[in-house]
């Protein structure tokens, strides 16, 4: 199998419990519960914001020398993982929503994507697309790894929620990102 799939599986799977994002799909999946038109939401809603983080990545690792680019990517991982540190609080902002207006998917896929933008996945997955060269392989992974971490928790709700170790979880995703980092310093799978 593809390195820069599997990697960005892994990465973004155990980046993602404790997550805003996980935190939202528990929200809506208590608040509709309706898992399917939710599992699909965020599936819609994750394709499309880590295609354009993946599509930005991957343009960034085209354009930028391969000395920028080693610092830049060993900076970012490193960066990624200490945040990964940082618990993340659901906004009250981002649990409103407005079902009469999208139904169930369409208020998924709005409030996820939006709650996306800008989050510890995303900007993980321009990192893992510049540093992997890798569109399709970033983005199947970055999905499939996001969909790991939010179908058990819109399936299960909070029972599963708070009988995962989320501090082991995240110390073991921030040792990955910085792992990554200092491959990426060393130049390490990345051909320079």
């Amino acid at each position: 199998m593809d390195q820069a799939f599997l990697i960005s599986t892994g990465a973004v799977a155990l980046a993602e419990v404790g997550d805003k994002t996980q935190l939202l799909s528990l929200v809506l999946a208590a608040r509709y519960r309706k898992p399917m038109p939710i599992i699909l939401g965020v599936l819609a809603a994750t394709l499309i914001n880590h295609a354009g983080a993946g599509a930005l990545g991957t343009w960034l690792g085209a354009i930028l020398t391969p000395g920028i680019m080693r610092w830049a990517l060993a900076a970012s991982f490193v960066v990624m993982g200490l945040w990964i540190l940082v618990p993340d609080k659901l906004d009250e902002d981002d649990t409103k929503t407005a079902r009469s207006h999208f139904g169930v998917f369409g208020t998924t896929v709005l409030t996820f994507f939006l709650a996306e933008m800008g989050d510890k996945t995303q900007i993980a997955t321009v990192a893992l697309a510049a540093r992997f060269h890798d569109f399709f392989g970033v983005v199947a992974g970055t999905t499939l790894g996001m969909m790991i971490a939010n179908v058990p928790a819109i399936l299960l709700g909070d029972r599963f929620a708070h009988k995962l170790p989320t501090r082991l979880v995240h110390g073991i995703a921030a040792v990955m990102f910085v792992v990554l980092g200092t491959l990426a310093l060393l130049g390490i799978g990345t051909g320079t």
